[in-house]
């Protein structure tokens, strides 16, 4: 009787959790609406699986509005709804709603063997892993959800391989993450068996740790910590990221450079809020570990950035640099500043996906990634590289952009940490976050000077790779690029034969987020003012 009145009970707490789960639930649906358009629709009507995608993003992204003021916890206290999951599942799912757009516009001219519609339902797959790892504080679910992630990622960067070098990549990608994620679960096994208890923000949980031997607690968590270093690639875990940025195609690496970075960084974000305010020994060995880690990948990723020819890799570092201000936030954040966190997800996310639109286009074109074929450019596409130019800037950290305010934000929560503690572990990380935001600006300006100051005649189009060739398709439109209409098929044997589109939906993405970058620059309190509120 008591074994039936558990049952019974367990599944009605389960049946009155389900609403906080409704926008996962839509996009569960819409994968599995999505797999039936690739294998039944996609016969007849070729772009079935895109146009279900995005009605299921915007389908996910109204009902997530409705859990705006929701503050809630379900599934025994599993999953949890409050503005920092809000907002991180909402910069998800319209990321992932311009990350379906990328690949739509990415392969439509590609002739695969492959089902194309694939890699909308994998990104869906993905996205619901995504809002799982923003909404739990329980180490279980958590895995499950880098798994989720993980495994999806290594799909995409697998399935889609067009050569040998992404072959190698998606290789690369699928061993190293096994190993990192095999870690991860001996960890938390340690972990459980100390505590018993799988909610790192519980009380049980950080008395466990506490009575446990410290040692082992610090073994099991640099083991934990390994698999979410594995999803936000800082150093000493960001070893498979600039093979596989580069080896991709350009959409799935826009996808794995920015939107698995949002979920982890607000899950590390939640265990260090849980345990550096506590008296679990472990918590200042956490907020040194996060100190110590931000520094060295902002050093190492901007370093190497510096000596990267190819795009594609220099923003793999470049993202692996940007990790390091993104622990820096978590840091203020778990000092009670969510809205300067978000703030700076925010800038990051608009930034990385504006640069990849810019050279997805330009990889398109040129059939070249290399910061070489780029060369003279400038004058061809002027509205382009000015954008992609500010862009860069913003990447740097300097006005007036949103990149320059979310740094300042950024230096000024460490900068109040020093002046309250005097800890010179704060002074490091300022001197090193600065010295790094001046070695990027290095490597970002190649971009303009590479287009705009550079002659193209001494560089006649060398392709990326031996074993890739270019691939011809629609020019961006001569009223967009601000050159003229003319097009001469003789100047240009690669040109389609059929007149260019006046319509080119990643240029039109990629100008809205240069401006919606530099409009957060010059008025951050459009977003700081929604962010602060019941933070």
């Amino acid at each position: 009787m008591d074994f039936s009145y558990q049952v019974s009970e367990n599944i009605d707490h389960i049946i009155a959790s389900l609403p906080l789960f409704k926008v996962e639930l839509a996009l569960a649906f819409g994968f599995l609406l999505t797999i039936a358009a690739t294998l039944f629709l996609d016969k007849t009507w070729k772009q079935s699986s895109f146009y279900i995608s995005i009605i299921t993003c915007l389908g996910a992204f109204l009902i997530l509005l409705s859990q705006y003021n929701l503050q809630s916890s379900g599934f025994y206290q599993m999953l949890i709804l409050d503005k920092m999951s809000f907002f991180a599942r909402s910069f998800i799912l319209v990321s992932l709603l311009i990350a379906c757009i990328y690949s739509q516009q990415y392969f439509k001219d590609k002739i695969f063997n492959k089902r194309k519609g694939d890699i909308y339902s994998i990104l869906l797959a993905a996205g619901i892993g995504l809002h799982i790892l923003t909404m739990t504080s329980n180490w279980l679910m958590a895995f499950i959800a880098i798994e989720m992630v993980s495994i999806s990622s290594y799909v995409l960067v697998g399935y889609f391989s067009e050569n040998k070098k992404q072959a190698e990549a998606a290789m690369k990608y699928a061993l190293f993450g096994s190993a990192c994620a095999a870690v991860m679960l001996y960890g938390l096994s340690l972990v459980y068996g100390f505590t018993g208890d799988l909610d790192f923000s519980s009380q049980q949980h950080i008395q466990g740790l506490i009575d446990a031997p410290k040692v082992m607690v610090s073994i099991a968590f640099l083991f934990v910590f390994t698999g979410i270093g594995f999803k936000l690639s800082f150093v000493p875990f960001h070893l498979w990221a600039p093979d596989v940025y580069e080896g991709s195609p350009t959409p799935v690496t826009a996808f794995l450079s920015t939107i698995p970075k949002i979920a982890a960084i607000v899950l590390f974000g939640r265990i260090a809020s849980a345990w550096i305010s506590t008296q679990f020994y472990f918590s200042d060995l956490t907020f040194l570990f996060i100190a110590v880690v931000a520094m060295v990948t902002m050093l190492i990723g901007n370093l190497i950035a510096l000596r990267q020819q190819d795009v594609k890799r220099m923003m793999a570092y470049s993202s692996i640099g940007h990790t390091g201000f993104l622990l820096m936030a978590i840091i203020g954040y778990s000092n009670g500043h969510q809205d300067i966190l978000l703030f700076y997800i925010l800038a990051y996310t608009l930034m990385n996906l504006a640069i990849f639109a810019f050279i997805s286009i330009l990889e398109k074109q040129e059939g070249s990634t290399l910061l070489s074929s780029y060369t003279g450019l400038g004058k061809t596409y002027p509205i382009l590289f000015t954008c992609f130019s500010f862009i860069g800037i913003s990447l740097v950290g300097l006005p007036p952009t949103a990149g320059f305010v979310g740094k300042l934000l950024v230096f000024s929560s460490i900068f109040e940490l020093y002046q309250s503690s005097e800890d010179s572990i704060f002074l490091a990380l300022l001197i090193i976050g600065a010295l790094t935001s001046v070695i990027s600006l290095f490597y970002y300006f190649k971009i303009p000077l590479y287009a705009f100051l550079r002659n193209s005649a001494s560089w006649q189009g060398t392709p990326a790779s031996s074993e890739e060739t270019p691939v011809a398709s629609e020019e961006i439109p001569a009223s967009l690029r601000g050159g003229t209409t003319k097009q001469s098929s003789l100047s240009s044997p690669s040109s389609p034969s059929t007149a260019p589109s006046p319509f080119n939906i990643l240029y039109l993405i990629g100008i809205l987020l240069t401006i919606l970058v530099l409009l957060l620059g010059i008025f951050p309190s459009l977003a700081l003012n929604i962010f602060s509120i019941n933070s």
